[in-house]
């Protein structure tokens, strides 16, 4: 599938209950994330992918009460590549030693891949209701991308030896 054209919900509802999957898709993999960091003893990264997931979870909320929905609905379908959701971290880009930057990194793209699927559904929809809330929601994503792109600033870049563990985990099977 060409990720720069998904396929355009076939309802509005449909629209909305893939931006609900997203949301929820990217707190929970926000707070896998922050236990591994904890496991880990980064705690610094771990609460910031605990902030990221609650504002994921606020997302989802404020989609809910939007729709009228009295409960989650059923996850729909995402018609995007590779296995993940477009906002969805790849757990395969997360290390034990990372710092706030590549979180933020990290989350950064996740925004940026959403902002893009929205995008493409608005450029694709035939549905002007679809279309309008395609295009509301890019431009959602499009704010999370600044405000992440702010937060980044606040924090250093690591150095090139950022990954160096002078004592790495040991694993013996």
């Amino acid at each position: 599938m060409n990720p720069s054209r998904p396929v355009p919900p076939a309802s509005l509802d449909a629209l909305m209950r893939q931006a609900y999957t997203m949301e929820i898709d990217a707190r929970m993999r926000y707070t896998d994330l922050a236990d591994a960091m904890e496991t880990h003893n980064n705690r610094e990264v771990a609460a910031l992918f605990r902030k990221m997931a609650e504002v994921e979870a606020r997302h989802a909320a404020r989609i809910l009460t939007q729709m009228g929905w009295p409960a989650p609905p059923a996850p729909e379908p995402i018609a995007w590549h590779g296995f993940e959701a477009p906002e969805t971290v790849p757990v395969d880009e997360v290390h034990y030693l990372m710092r706030p930057w590549h979180a933020l990194a990290l989350a950064l793209a996740g925004e940026e891949r959403a902002e893009r699927f929205f995008a493409a559904i608005a450029d694709t929809a035939a549905d002007d209701a679809i279309r309008a809330a395609a295009i509301e929601l890019r431009d959602e994503e499009r704010e999370h991308v600044a405000l992440i792109a702010r937060w980044m600033e606040k924090v250093p870049k690591p150095q090139a030896d950022w990954a160096e563990d002078p004592d790495p985990p040991r694993y013996t099977d």
